[in-house]
């Protein structure tokens, strides 16, 4: 199956986990107001219009027998055109009484409970098995992901092909920027750091420097809910020699991601590598990253992180040192991890099986 016809099968099968959800709990609705939601239960779709939020311009009611997008009269028309796909009924009201939206969910849920992604006014949070059930990408979730990623991925290189180290932070972010609108991606988080500011702040957010001899730009690109996360560096000049010794660290925690360990395995074998390569320090400097899709990091691994890595989760791990990290987005399939951000132009040097980045020594 494809396009449309994958998509009504993706929502029809999602839409059967909530309402079993929803019978277990002997609740009467579920009710998801986040755009990452939004996202996952109609198959892409988008919330968004002020990115910022962590909550758009519309939200998806589940019942037994109904699958409703509640929004206004402001949205309703371009939501049904271009971001929702056939099976969803709509309960629009005017934008100037939004308490008829909560008459309406009330109404719907016959006087049982509410769960809810976000509570709010007495509804209950979700069981905590949908959550699990989110991170773990059926095939056409896996299909947009790729394309993401490989489009993030161009959009990375070709900006840094071109950089010059008389751009300032606020033009490399802005190139960024530009790059992945341009291929659709919004670009939810864009970090660049040049030769000064890269030592001193692990989220450099960008400033009016130059980025002088070296610099680093980092993504977090969203587009149809799912999040692609890679960090490149362009070097006007030689790379620092200290970029193996930090692969060497990511190797060992790539190794680990493994169905049925656990997600505090992967941190405890990153904190092992960063001893043996005499960065004790570093695990605390900064999170390693950990399970992404529907946000940029759908669960950070800790020490004590119980989560059981399955087929189908995605990952992004952060490892660093003092000036560097190396950061892409994977996805865990039968024959292992699956790297989803990798761009074959781009500079790699194979580190135990596996291309990694290099630093892009620019002329």
């Amino acid at each position: 199956m494809m396009g449309a016809q994958a998509r009504t099968a993706e929502v029809s099968d999602k839409l059967a986990v909530l309402r079993a959800a929803l019978q277990q709990a002997g609740a009467g609705a579920i009710r998801l107001r986040g755009m990452d939601w939004f996202a996952w239960i109609t198959g892409g779709g988008s919330s968004a219009v002020l990115h910022a939020a962590e909550t758009g311009v519309a939200e998806v009611l589940v019942t037994d027998d109904e699958a409703c997008v509640l929004t206004d009269e402001i949205e309703a028309e371009r939501l049904r055109n271009e971001e929702v796909p056939p099976g969803f009924t709509f309960h629009i009201e005017p934008w100037a009484e939004p308490e008829l939206r909560a008459r309406f969910v009330a109404n719907a849920a016959g006087g049982r409970a509410v769960l809810s992604d976000r509570p709010a006014n007495g509804d209950q949070p979700l069981p905590l098995g949908l959550r699990q059930r989110r991170m773990v990408l059926g095939p056409a979730e896996q299909d947009r992901y790729r394309a993401l990623g490989r489009e993030a991925a161009e959009a990375m290189s070709e900006v840094l092909q071109r950089a010059h180290p008389d751009w300032t932070e606020y033009e490399l972010a802005g190139a960024g920027a530009d790059a992945l609108w341009r291929r659709g991606i919004h670009p939810a988080l864009v970090l660049a750091a040049g030769e000064r500011r890269l030592p001193l702040y692990r989220h450099p957010t960008p400033s009016h420097e130059r980025i002088g001899k070296h610099a680093m730009l980092v993504f977090c690109a969203r587009r149809h809910g799912l999040y692609a996360n890679l960090t490149r560096f362009v070097s006007f000049g030689a790379a620092p020699e200290a970029q193996r010794a930090l692969m060497d660290v990511e190797a060992t925690g790539l190794a680990s991601v493994v169905p049925g360990k656990s997600l505090s395995a992967v941190y405890h074998a990153l904190a092992q590598a960063y001893r043996h390569a005499d960065r004790d320090e570093a695990i605390r400097e900064h999170h390693q990253g950990g399970i992404t899709g529907y946000l940029a990091r759908e669960i950070v691994a800790t020490a004590s992180t119980a989560t059981q890595l399955e087929p189908g989760m995605a990952f992004a791990f952060n490892p660093s040192f003092e000036g560097l990290k190396i950061e892409d987005t994977f996805l865990l399939g039968p024959d292992g991890l699956e790297n989803l951000t990798f761009d074959p132009a781009w500079p790699a040097l194979d580190v135990h099986g596996r291309k990694r980045p290099l630093w892009l020594e620019a002329q």
